[in-house]
């Protein structure tokens, strides 16, 4: 059996990767947060998600328990994978994994980085961190097997080129995030009308819209003046650039777009 490893800091978005991944690789089977996942469908362990503290998670996906891990390894010994991939947030924990399941050696790690776009790991942080959303790559009705009374956000099937299905994701709420962060509308206009006043050549912020479902998405129309001949875009990018930076570092997070509009333009 050949051990793949895929890791990266919490809420990077490695549960929602981990199908595709498998995928291209031809992997067959997958481990993530204390279950075994085998042709799209969970085949044994517990989802360390639906534990009630972050300390009891952390035992639960490292297969602290006994019961658990022999549960995963006669599960793993009658289906007999070709190959594996672990998930874990470093490379430390998926040697803990490998051990506490028997796993053979080596591994080759992946780190998140590697496939998924930086930006797109920004807005995997925003979601977790502002609604605390998680992801299970298992079906929904799998999730309900074993939870039928947890409200389940949304799920997502991914397809092959031969549109054959070959697993799902399930978004979950659990129970040791700590609720949600709510960031007041006020707050972001504020932020924007301050940002854009260091440019001289905005007269006026008309509107902004914005959204905070799936990933940050920030709308901005614009009153400007500006001299004849005057190049357009690369001024809106400087107030992107700006508002980027101001939100990282307000809010510790940004927007993944920012769309600038002009809606009038005066020659001065």
């Amino acid at each position: 059996m050949e051990i793949y490893a895929l890791y990266g800091t919490s809420g990077t978005g490695k549960s929602t990767s981990a199908l595709q991944l498998a995928h291209q690789m031809d992997i067959d089977a997958i481990i993530d947060d204390g279950i075994l996942i085998y042709q799209g469908r969970k085949v044994a362990g517990t989802s360390a998600k639906y534990e009630k503290t972050k300390i009891q998670a952390v035992k639960r996906a490292i297969f602290h328990y006994r019961d658990h891990a022999e549960e995963v390894r006669r599960a793993l010994a009658a289906i007999r994978p070709r190959r594996l991939l672990v998930i874990g947030t470093s490379k430390r924990m998926i040697e803990r994994i490998r051990e506490a399941l028997d796993l053979p050696a080596p591994v080759r790690h992946i780190p998140i980085e590697s496939i998924k776009p930086a930006h797109e790991i920004e807005a995997a942080r925003y979601i977790r961190e502002t609604q605390g959303k998680h992801v299970i790559p298992i079906p929904r009705v799998e999730v309900e097997k074993d939870f039928w009374q947890r409200m389940i956000a949304s799920a997502q099937q991914i397809f092959s080129a031969k549109k054959e299905v070959i697993g799902e994701t399930t978004v979950v709420h659990p129970p040791f995030t700590g609720g949600r962060i709510l960031i007041h509308p006020q707050v972001l206009r504020k932020i924007v009308q301050v940002t854009c006043s260091r440019f001289p050549f905005v007269s006026q912020v008309k509107n902004m819209t914005y959204t905070f479902e799936d990933v940050p998405r920030l709308q901005v129309s614009l009153d400007v003046r500006l001299p004849f001949g005057a190049s357009i875009p690369p001024l809106a990018r400087e107030i992107q650039e700006a508002l980027h930076q101001e939100t990282s570092h307000c809010l510790n997070f940004a927007p993944a777009s920012i769309d600038i509009r002009i809606m009038t333009l005066q020659l001065v």
